[in-house]
């Protein structure tokens, strides 16, 4: 099976290409369900991370990976953090229900999640540990309440084995879908989004 059989291609007629022509995957895990909202809590139709990640796949041609754990995590929040706990305190590697084949075609990968506890849910660990980005820009991509891209540089750093670590974008989960300007401007400079020049008559 092919990776775009299992993923979103848009339309490259739509979609500006990356100004280096450079094939992309973003791939993202997202919860809905029970979130933190500005101190509280709202439930989410859609998940954070599944917005944010809509909102960069209008903007620029990649194939988009959800992915989805083997063994959902609830839609309540607490049990969601005390869940996150435990994995963090095992270094536990969740499984994934839909693994890709192999990504050896892209040139880029984003890697996009919440922030949960300082760091990104740990089945981005098992999706990272999972396939060889030798010779890969990987950048990371995350919605959070105060943590900003937490430790994911460190971490990608270190499980993305021969990548190349590039400019993360991180945007707070309750702002998401006004981050448009902020999104856009970081995919311009990471080249990502083509800067389309003006024509003067």
């Amino acid at each position: 099976m092919r990776p775009q059989e299992t993923a979103t291609s848009p339309s490259t007629q739509d979609t500006p290409a990356p100004a280096d022509g450079r094939r992309v995957l973003l791939a993202y895990f997202s919860r809905a369900g029970e979130n933190y909202y500005y101190g509280g809590r709202t439930n989410l139709d859609v998940g954070n991370t599944e917005v944010l990640a809509g909102m960069i796949s209008s903007l620029i041609a990649c194939d988009v990976h959800r992915i989805e754990a083997a063994d959902p995590y609830p839609d309540d929040y607490d049990a969601t953090v005390a869940r996150d706990v435990r994995e963090q305190n095992a270094d536990a590697r969740p499984r994934i229900a839909n693994p890709l084949p192999y990504i050896d075609e892209y040139d880029t990968v984003l890697l996009a999640s919440g922030i949960w506890n300082v760091r990104a849910p740990l089945i981005m660990s098992t999706f990272c540990e999972s396939y060889d980005f030798t010779g890969k820009t990987i950048h990371p991509v995350t919605t959070h309440a105060m943590s900003g891209l937490g430790t994911t540089e460190r971490d990608y750093a270190r499980s993305c084995h021969g990548a190349a670590l590039g400019e993360g974008l991180a945007v707070l989960g309750e702002e998401v879908k006004d981050a448009g300007p902020a999104i856009e401007a970081w995919l311009r400079r990471t080249r990502l989004l083509q800067t389309q020049s003006r024509q003067t008559g």
